[in-house]
């Protein structure tokens, strides 16, 4: 699985949790739940749907430092090749 494919498969569980996020509009390399403003129990559904998604699980300790789409999309790619 490619980064790009990741990617939209990380947009596609956010719109889930957050359907009138708008895609187009985010900054990978900002702070994603500041963007969206996703409060914590819309944040552990967006990483359950990761992890259904993608099939990665992110650890809360994982978790807590991962806060832009790129570094989310780094840490899953590292995780499906591993």
């Amino acid at each position: 699985m490619d980064r790009e494919h990741i990617l939209k498969l990380l947009l596609q569980a956010l719109t889930d949790i957050a359907p009138e996020v708008e895609p187009s509009s985010l900054d990978a390399a900002k702070p994603l739940r500041r963007q969206v403003d996703l409060d914590s129990a819309d944040w552990l559904n967006f990483l359950v749907a990761v992890h259904e998604k993608i099939g990665v699980d992110i650890p809360d300790a994982d978790a807590a430092r991962l806060t832009t789409l790129d570094q989310l999309v780094a840490y899953c790619a590292e995780r499906r090749a591993a």
